[in-house]
């Protein structure tokens, strides 16, 4: 029922708009017009004000067709850089890009899976219930369309993000993540004619950050130093560095020892850098300021989304394991809200990179996993 050339077209299609985060706005007036040439209600909230981007997340509801329980489809819009101009093309049932840009399957290729899914019941008068879809914005920049989207729109309990790799694969557990900023004062001087009279903002970052355990810290635990910004002038000691970094973890007291270490590590680090100048002594400080990302989800293997779907992939004679990942989605924050939601792969690999690329099998194993999902869903 899946009409596999079809779903490669729109794929391609979709691949073709712009759309990086904040700018998703062609992108999605394309995607309400398709949906309400089928019959669906479309409306977008106003998450765009919020992180001052060109349109909000747009919400799809199709009309179910018995009384079964509503389904709920989630993927996200906005693209990583570099994502403008893309060029999409085919070889040998794979999907990539010209190699001067990503490809964008991420997350289009489960936007226009989600799509597919709701034309195949509508054109087959397949029985189910109510369809609301979440096509969300900034997915890339920290899960913000997500974070702001209205919850209220959505009456379903269960449901699919579409945002991993491979369809072998549901993923039930994510981390929590808190983003670290640390801001370093030292103080300047001329770095020719008194270096002795300023302490080098850098020199203490650097001290704090060879002192600092980060990396595969367990199973269960990351961190990463990511960005370092500081200097103005190679003869200036430099007065001021901002280091930011991140922790993620399935389990919050070893997030909260992580974060613990690696401020410990920047508030030690300046302690040790004092000078004495005009009588009064003077030492390096650091501003910390440390912001919760997203909070872990954790969806049960007996969940009753988690049967559906297995039942759906049994039924398919497929297989798939469920999977515990580093990374967060769009689902954390709906698990977060109270939607049950697991996050199934769509085929697409070496995401963020230009050498990503989907297998056009995988996307259609991944159609039809969630056609049967659907079906199940009405007579559950």
């Amino acid at each position: 029922m899946i009409k596999q050339d079809r779903l490669t077209d729109y794929t391609m299609d979709l691949i073709t708009i712009d759309s990086p985060s904040k700018q998703e706005k062609e992108v999605a007036m394309k995607l309400k017009y398709d949906m309400e040439q089928i019959g669906a209600q479309c409306s977008f909230d106003s998450a765009d004000e919020k992180v001052g981007g060109n349109v909000g997340n747009l919400t799809v509801k199709v009309k179910g067709n018995t009384d079964a329980p509503p389904f709920f489809f989630s993927s996200h819009m906005d693209t990583v850089s570099p994502g403008i101009g893309i060029k999409p093309h085919i070889k040998e049932g794979i999907m990539r890009s010209d190699g001067t840009t990503i490809l964008g399957s991420d997350d289009k290729s489960g936007i226009a899976i989600i799509v597919e899914v709701i034309k195949s019941l509508k054109e087959n008068n397949i029985p189910h219930g109510d369809i609301e879809v979440a096509f969300t914005i900034c997915e890339e920049i920290g899960l913000l369309g997500a974070k702001y989207y209205d919850i209220n729109n959505i009456s379903a309990k269960h449901g699919i993000v579409l945002d991993s790799s491979t369809p072998d694969r549901l993923v039930l557990r994510c981390p929590s993540a808190e983003e670290l900023n640390f801001t370093v004062h030292g103080i300047e001087a001329h770095a020719g004619l008194c270096p002795q009279d300023g302490i080098s903002a850098i020199k203490v970052a650097s001290d704090a950050i060879s002192t600092m355990t980060f990396g595969r810290i367990d199973h269960e635990t990351t961190s990463n130093i990511g960005i370092i910004k500081g200097g103005i002038a190679t003869n200036i000691v430099t007065g001021k560095v901002e280091v930011v970094g991140e922790v993620r973890s399935h389990d919050e007291q070893k997030l909260k020892s992580q974060v613990y270490h690696m401020t410990e590590c920047f508030m030690n680090s300046a302690k040790k850098y004092k000078i004495v100048l005009d009588g009064k002594q003077l030492e390096a400080k650091v501003e910390v300021r440390t912001e919760r990302s997203y909070d872990r989800m954790d969806v049960g293997d007996d969940s009753f989304i988690t049967k559906l779907v297995l039942k759906a992939v049994q039924n398919l004679r497929h297989k798939v394991k469920l999977h515990t990942t580093g990374g967060g989605c769009d689902a954390n924050y709906f698990n977060k809200f109270g939607l049950s939601c697991a996050n199934l792969g769509t085929g697409m690999y070496e995401l963020h990179t230009v050498n990503e690329y989907l297998v056009l099998e995988e996307q259609q194993r991944c159609a039809k996993i969630m056609l049967e999902t659907v079906k199940l869903n009405a007579v559950n």
